[in-house]
């Protein structure tokens, strides 16, 4: 299933959505452009909060054949029979949420060092986000960017695809693609443009 991982990885903040427009309005159109992959990752929502959100949002994906990673919250992942999850480093281990979710899900998780890209392949992650690659405010608290170079040497021995991650836009997709990573996270350089969808086209020429 990893080997068809699309090249572009959507991953949801609705404050960076523009005013005026919905997160769900915006992600649909998002998807009738092309975006076959989302993380539903909205942090400060309860479980009863994203609950009819998520489902919304599968209901989306599903009609569009794309999908559907849930940030986190493996028990919404379930209830919605989404496509897989996101973990991070406060989220339970990767090898006891591939016990309860079994083979059929994709499980994702966030990277910021060559040890963490390690010790997700080990516990059987599907995938991995790895930055910030560049500097983006969102990612600050992680410290200093890993940069391309690192990004490259990591990609020459990962075992699982990597999705370059943190400041990633139309100028440097490209780059990121060269250094080896299988393919782009991005939240801002899609949400909160003034045309999500142009902004996509002009990324997906890149990729």
């Amino acid at each position: 299933m990893t080997e068809s991982l699309p090249n572009l990885y959507l991953i949801t903040d609705r404050h960076q959505v523009r005013e005026g427009r919905k997160l769900l309005e915006v992600i649909d159109d998002l998807l009738q452009a092309g975006v076959k992959m989302i993380q539903l990752r909205e942090k400060d929502l309860s479980a009863a909060e994203l609950f009819p959100l998520a489902k919304d949002l599968r209901g989306l994906t599903h009609h569009h054949q794309s999908l559907l990673i849930i940030n986190d919250r493996i028990d919404l992942a379930q209830a919605i029979k989404a496509d897989g999850v996101h973990l991070g480093s406060h989220s339970l281990p990767i090898n006891v949420a591939r016990q309860i979710l079994g083979s059929h899900y994709l499980i994702g998780a966030s990277t910021h060092s060559a040890a963490e890209v390690n010790s997700a392949y080990i516990q059987g992650a599907d995938f991995v986000t790895y930055g910030p690659v560049y500097f983006t405010p969102s990612k600050a608290a992680y410290g200093h960017p890993v940069g391309i170079n690192s990004l490259q040497e990591i990609c020459k021995t990962c075992k699982i695809p990597i999705y370059a991650l943190g400041g990633i836009k139309v100028n440097n997709t490209k780059e990121t693609l060269q250094a080896g990573a299988h393919g782009v996270a991005m939240i801002s350089a899609l949400l909160s443009e003034p045309s999500p969808t142009q902004a996509y086209q002009k990324i997906w020429q890149e990729l």
